[in-house]
C-alpha cells in the first residue's frame, strides 16, 4: 500500500506539472482579460482600490499557480492510489494499466465533469461577492452527492455484474448514477451572475480553459499511475501479480 501511495501521489506530481503548463498557456489569457475588464468596469464606477497587493499578479500566475495545481495533484494522486488499492482485483481480470485508466476516468467524470455540467468554472469579474458561501456550498455539495451516487452505482453495477455478466453490470451501474445525478442537477438551484455585458469569448475561453487544465492532468495521472502500478506489482521480484482485493 505505501509503495502505491507513493507511486500515486508522484504521478499526481507529473501531471500537476503539465496541467499547470496548460493552465498558463491556456487559462492566463482569459484571466488576464476578465481581470482588465473589472478593472476597467472599477474604474469607470470611480472605485478605486488603493491597496497594495500581497502576492503580485507575476506571482500568482507562475509559482501560485504551480503551486496550487501541484497540491492538488498530489492529494488526487494519494486518493486515487487507496481507490486503486480498494478495487484491485475486484474487476475481473483487469491489469493493473486498464484498472487505473478505468477508475481514473470514472473519478473525472464524477468529480469533475458532471458537477462542472451544472455549476461551471467562471472568470474574475464574474459573480457577487455576497454569494460566494453559497456558490461554494453548492458546488461542494454536489461532488458529494455525486461520489455518493457513484458509490451506489458501483455496489448495484457488481451485484448484476455478477449475476448477470460485465456488461449489464456497467449499464445497470451508469443508471443507478445517471439518473439520480441528472435529477439532483436539474433541482438544485440554478447560478447565474454572468453579466449581460460580459464578453462571451472570454467567458468561453476561460470555461473551456479551466475544464482542459483538469483533463490534461487527469489524464496524464491515470496513464502515469497505471505505469507506475503495473511496475509495482508485476516486478519479476514480486513473483505473479499481486492482487489486493480481499
Amino acid at each position: 500500500m505505501r509503495a502505491l501511495l507513493v507511486r500515486g501521489m508522484l504521478a499526481g506530481l507529473i501531471a500537476a506539472v503539465l496541467a499547470a503548463l496548460f493552465a498558463y498557456a491556456v487559462g492566463e489569457p482569459p484571466v488576464n482579460a476578465a481581470i482588465g475588464l473589472e478593472e476597467a468596469a472599477a474604474h469607470a464606477s470611480g472605485e478605486h482600490s488603493h491597496e497594495e497587493e500581497l502576492v503580485s499578479r507575476g506571482v500568482q500566475s507562475t509559482l501560485g499557480l504551480l503551486t496550487a495545481v501541484g497540491v492538488y495533484g498530489i492529494a488526487i494522486g494519494g486518493l486515487l492510489a487507496i481507490a486503486f488499492a480498494l478495487v484491485y482485483g475486484r474487476l475481473g481480470s483487469l491489469r493493473p494499466g486498464p484498472t487505473a485508466t478505468l477508475l481514473t476516468g470514472a473519478a473525472f467524470v464524477v468529480v469533475v465533469l458532471v458537477p462542472f455540467l451544472k455549476y461551471p468554472a467562471n472568470p474574475p469579474a464574474v459573480g457577487q461577492p455576497d454569494t460566494i458561501g453559497e456558490r461554494t456550498g453548492l458546488y461542494f455539495g454536489f461532488i458529494a452527492l455525486s461520489l455518493a451516487f457513484a458509490v451506489a452505482a458501483a455496489a448495484a453495477g457488481r451485484q448484476v455484474a455478477l449475476r448477470s455478466g460485465a456488461a449489464a453490470g456497467a449499464i445497470a451501474g451508469g443508471a443507478v448514477y445517471l439518473v439520480p445525478a441528472a435529477l439532483t442537477a436539474r433541482l438544485m438551484p440554478v447560478i447565474n451572475e454572468v453579466p449581460e455585458d460580459f464578453p462571451a469569448t472570454t467567458l468561453w475561453d476561460f470555461r473551456i480553459a479551466s475544464l482542459g487544465t483538469q483533463v490534461v492532468l487527469w489524464t496524464v495521472l491515470g496513464v502515469t499511475f497505471g505505469l507506475l502500478a503495473r511496475r509495482a506489482l508485476t516486478a519479476p521480484a514480486a513473483g505473479p501479480p499481486v492482487s489486493l482485493a480481499r
